[in-house]
């Protein structure tokens, strides 16, 4: 049993009692309140109220200027006293952190570590004071000062308190500040997102005019050329082919992200709408020498989707397909049903995935290789704007690989669709 504690006066059994409890409380209360502002007016408030002093403040080191900085004081301007920088050498505050200790000192006044210049220009008297060091760790990251008991002077039982204080609100303004820090940073994040999606959306937009003359003319002029002329009108057409793909890309993204994207669902069967998309990549696959095949079910498989943005998910899976797929290498399409759904695969015998990056390839602009020694073409849309549509379909879209060299395999699963009547 501690006898100590019996031995004491009862009404200072009874204030150290209500002292631990507001201990307990200002506990909870720290490591629920997250804003900086409203946690340092509360640490110097309840603390002025435990030890029953006329003013506290919270000085936090300031690396850059090798200083402490008044963060909060009671009864004083924060914005003033903010402009009074306390150093390290000629203050008590600054001993008190240099040392890494708490002090006690009953007249200020005659202390020679005095630093005046605060009492001077706030017109305020210190007479006596408790400081203690505020830790993270081992690292001391400020001071907790309390100035002017009203009864009394302070003792270590006061220091000894503080300290409590001060240990757990070194805690909980660094989780402010990290808190604070990452609120920033995702607003910052926030706006460049913007930015991002504001000039997808203008130059788009601004590129289709210039586009749309340039097709215009190499179009004309493949048609009435003849020679090499018509050559060189065939490279320029088919160079703004390409750019019309990305300039569709980065609308459809731009959508996408703005929510503006809007699906026509209807019920229809897949098998038209694989045997379109692989009609129009035919072609580019043959040029690659590659084996493009179709492996479909003979019953009409019904989805419920937007043909024309569909077929956009499918074809941008197929011009990956191709494109990262050597010469000679095969392209597999298929479509089955299980348990009401619909799933499709889109199979090559390509470079493969490595298995940390199966799922950064669907996110915006992201691209496997190296942008500066990359071999392949593409701003690194389509994949995303396959997970969005699918997405907005109701569905999923995944991608499969054992690793270098093994090819690819991407999958969609859409919801159940009942055939129309």
């Amino acid at each position: 049993m501690n006898t100590g504690a019996l031995q004491m006066p009862r009404n200072e059994l009874q204030q150290t009692v209500r002292q631990l409890a507001r201990l307990v409380e200002i506990s909870v209360t720290l490591n629920s309140t997250l804003d900086p502002t409203q946690l340092l007016n509360f640490i110097i408030q309840t603390a002025a109220e435990v030890l029953d002093c006329e003013t506290t403040s919270i000085l936090l080191f300031d690396e850059k200027r090798g200083e402490l900085i008044f963060a909060a004081s009671s009864g004083s301007d924060p914005e003033k006293l903010a402009q009074i920088p306390v150093p390290l050498d000629a203050s008590i505050a600054g001993t008190i952190f240099c040392e890494n200790r708490p002090m006690v000192i009953s007249d200020v006044a005659k202390d020679p570590r005095h630093f005046s210049q605060v009492g001077e220009q706030l017109q305020f008297r210190p007479q006596s004071l408790v400081g203690v060091p505020m830790r993270i760790q081992d690292r001391v990251t400020g001071v907790l000062e309390a100035l002017n008991k009203r009864e009394g002077n302070f003792n270590d039982a006061d220091a000894k308190i503080l300290s409590i204080i001060a240990s757990q609100a070194a805690v909980a303004i660094q989780n402010a500040r990290l808190v604070q820090a990452l609120k920033t940073a995702n607003d910052e994040l926030s706006r460049a997102d913007k930015m991002k999606n504001d000039f997808m959306a203008i130059a788009s937009h601004e590129l289709r005019t210039p586009l749309g003359v340039i097709l215009g003319y190499a179009s004309f002029l493949q048609e009435d050329a003849q020679g090499e002329l018509s050559e060189h009108a065939t490279v320029v057409l088919n160079s703004a082919l390409k750019m019309r793909t990305l300039i569709e890309d980065m609308t459809n993204m731009t959508m996408l992200q703005m929510g503006s994207s809007k699906l026509a669902l209807t019920p229809m069967p897949i098998q038209p709408i694989i045997q379109s998309v692989c009609g129009e990549v035919a072609a580019t696959a043959e040029a690659k020498n590659q084996q493009l095949s179709m492996h479909l079910p003979v019953k009409e498989l019904y989805v419920n989707a937007d043909r024309e943005k569909l077929e956009r998910v499918l074809m941008n899976l197929l011009n990956n397909a191709i494109r990262f797929t050597p010469d000679g290498g095969q392209i597999t399409v298929s479509a089955r049903g299980l348990r009401g759904e619909t799933w499709l695969e889109v199979k090559d015998t390509g470079i493969g995935i490595p298995s940390g990056e199966l799922e950064n390839i669907f996110r915006d602009f992201y691209q496997v290789e190296d942008h500066m020694t990359r071999h392949h073409g593409g701003l690194g849309l389509g994949l995303a704007i396959a997970r969005g549509i699918t997405q907005l379909h109701g569905g999923r879209i995944w991608a499969e690989s054992e690793g270098k060299d093994k090819g690819s395999t991407f999958k969609i699963v859409l919801p159940p669709c009942n055939k129309p009547i």
